[in-house]
């Protein structure tokens, strides 16, 4: 039984916090990231709108300020041990974020086997627009998942997805086992299991479990 397993980084990996925030707060952008995360939970924007305006906020933005934001970060315990349990089993792991990608790249350096996020440039930021394509949305997640799956051998079956936001919703309905970690209740109650705290280990061990019964009761 291989398995593919399909992380969420903020509010999930990351502990009550998401990478814009923790970025923005590197820059003393503390209140503007704040409205920016209310306009985007009440849905009066969406990723585009939402990415479009980082890109704005962030201008003075320097590859430092992204590290001491990845370093300070919230994470759950247990990230690195987890990815390494998962490859070593013979298995695969990766990230897929909304968040943007020259973050959530970092997280290879901690063992995963493949990092996806919304693209922006190359920070410093250069002057011009954004080009919004490449932002993900949770729809794009779900593309994100199925391509990982071409290249990994596998089937969307084999997936098991861990979220915690509405930005998850379409990726726990499309797969068969889905653990929401530090979930709102509206993801919860679409979960196969729920985990709260603040260990990855424990959330993982869910999962395994979960797909266990739902192979078992394939077969």
């Amino acid at each position: 039984m291989t398995s593919l397993h399909l992380f969420d980084l903020d509010g999930t990996l990351m502990y009550g916090s998401a990478s814009p925030v923790e970025i923005s707060r590197q820059l003393g952008l503390d209140s503007e990231i704040a409205e920016l995360e209310r306009q985007f939970s009440a849905r009066r924007i969406g990723p585009p709108e939402f990415a479009r305006r980082l890109h704005v906020l962030w201008r003075e933005l320097t590859p430092e300020h992204v590290r001491a934001a990845f370093d300070g970060s919230p994470w759950l315990a247990g990230i690195r041990e987890v990815w390494q349990e998962i490859r070593q089993a013979g298995e695969h792991c990766a990230v897929i974020s909304l968040s943007p990608s020259f973050f959530v790249e970092l997280l290879l350096d901690w063992g995963a086997d493949a990092a996806h996020g919304s693209v922006f440039p190359a920070v410093p930021f250069a002057t011009g627009p954004l080009d919004v394509s490449g932002i993900l949305t949770p729809a794009g997640k779900v593309e994100v998942a199925d391509r990982l799956c071409t290249r990994f051998g596998l089937t969307r079956a084999d997936c098991v997805a861990y979220g915690d936001s509405s930005t998850d919703a379409l990726l726990f309905e499309a797969v068969p086992v889905s653990v929401a970690v530090n979930a709102r209740p509206s993801l919860a109650a679409t979960a196969t299991r729920v985990y709260e705290g603040r260990d990855l280990r424990d959330a993982h061990a869910l999962g395994l479990a979960a797909r266990r019964e739902f192979a078992s009761g394939n077969r």
